[in-house]
């Protein structure tokens, strides 16, 4: 006979193995299956991200995001505590490097202020180089509860936490749901493992979040686009010129945070990431390809809209990317002594970007209830910071929706 498990989970990255734990923490009688593609828990966006534990200074007062963050930035830090995660709350600088980047970054402190964060500060040029000797800058802010955490570690800590607490619950990898079917109150989810049967089931699928609102039945007015960013690393002899985490001001008419400094939970530096347009959702090679995943971008409008509004700063991404020259410039905008000697390849990363028909992109989470499921349509960035928070946010929905006690 096959067992009908409480609720699934699709999607091992922090998002579903927080939603996991938040669930299995407030209903230990439940049984639930974490569903898992990939050979290892977080080997997507989590995984690959730049490890930072996120302030929520950027972020629109009373958003999803702000709130999230904040809160979860808070759980995120207590749990690698009492876990023994490697982090560590280092602090950063957010520096602008010419006179048109000021305003703008009275814009952040101010948002910081009103989103509640704390420890954030105005610093000037001679307080730059006390914390970061190698960087320059006209001013910065400086936001000391920001860090740097080992995200893959925190994740696999959630999903054990999970089945320490229910003994019956089960952690499934290279299990990739192929199909959703119904059967009355039962959701079947056709996998390439079998199906598992399934009375309510949580999304939370990163780069392939809008395939299985479609499969589920949803309609979202969305759709993911991938968007590879490419690391550089400082080699070991350079690694003396970055203490902290040091980011650049926002271009507010770009829709990514720029090219930044970030020592790592783990050890090394890293520098980046850059911003391209990918062929292949899941593709983190400059010359990845997938030809299904390429069409279902370029045959819809709002990719093209966003190519019209943001084709120079694209060109710019691209010849970046296949450029260390071009790159390094950038880098020494913040680090003017920085040199090609001291740069190294790294590794890549992939970004769900969630574009609405107009081209503009999603600027909130959201998250969408099915028939007896809840999905998370859009988390990209600061959603691993925002883990336990959006976790939870989603076992009160549950709650409420699927009438736990």
């Amino acid at each position: 006979m096959e067992t009908t498990f409480d609720v699934a989970i699709v999607g091992g990255g922090i998002v579903g193995a927080a939603t996991a734990y938040r669930l299995q923490q407030a209903y230990p009688h439940l049984r639930l299956v974490l569903l898992e593609k990939m050979p290892a828990l977080a080997d997507h966006q989590t995984g690959n991200n730049s490890g930072v534990i996120h302030s929520g200074i950027y972020y629109k007062p009373g958003s999803l995001k702000a709130k999230n963050c904040v809160q979860g930035r808070r759980e995120l830090v207590e749990f690698a505590k009492e876990h023994r995660i490697a982090h560590d709350v280092c602090g950063k600088i957010i520096v602008a490097t010419d006179t048109e980047e000021l305003s703008r970054l009275d814009g952040i402190y101010n948002r910081g202020i009103e989103n509640g964060i704390e420890g954030i500060s105005k610093i000037g040029p001679d307080e730059i180089r006390e914390i970061e000797p190698h960087c320059r800058g006209l001013a910065a802010v400086r936001v000391s509860c920001t860090g740097i955490i080992d995200f893959r570690g925190a994740t696999e800590t959630m999903a054990k936490l999970l089945t320490d607490i229910q003994p019956q619950s089960v952690i499934q990898l290279n299990t990739e749901v192929k199909d959703i079917r119904q059967d009355g109150d039962i959701q079947i989810l056709e996998t390439n493992k079998g199906r598992f049967l399934t009375r309510y089931t949580v999304y939370c699928a990163g780069l392939q979040s809008d395939r299985l609102a479609k499969k589920d039945r949803l309609q979202p007015q969305m759709r993911i686009v991938g968007f590879r960013g490419d690391y550089y690393e400082l080699a070991h002899h350079a690694e003396h010129k970055v203490k902290h985490l040091i980011y650049p001001v926002p271009n507010p008419a770009f829709p990514f945070l720029g090219v930044h400094f970030t020592r790592m939970a783990l050890g090394g530096v890293e520098c980046g990431p850059n911003a391209v347009f990918t062929f292949k959702r899941e593709g983190y090679g400059k010359t990845d390809f997938n030809l299904a995943d390429s069409l279902d971008a370029l045959s819809y409008s709002g990719t093209w809209r966003l190519f019209a509004k943001h084709w120079k700063f694209g060109l710019d991404e691209y010849r970046r990317a296949f450029s260390k020259r071009r790159f390094l410039k950038t880098l020494q905008r913040l680090i003017p002594d920085l040199t090609l000697t001291d740069l190294a390849p790294g590794r890549a990363g992939v970004r769900a970007m969630a574009l609405g028909p107009d081209g503009e992109m999603l600027d909130d989470f959201v998250l969408a209830y099915g028939h007896n499921s809840i999905h998370v349509l859009n988390a990209p960035s600061p959603a691993a910071t925002a883990a336990l928070a959006i976790g939870s946010q989603i076992r009160d929905m549950a709650k409420e929706r699927f009438h736990f006690s």
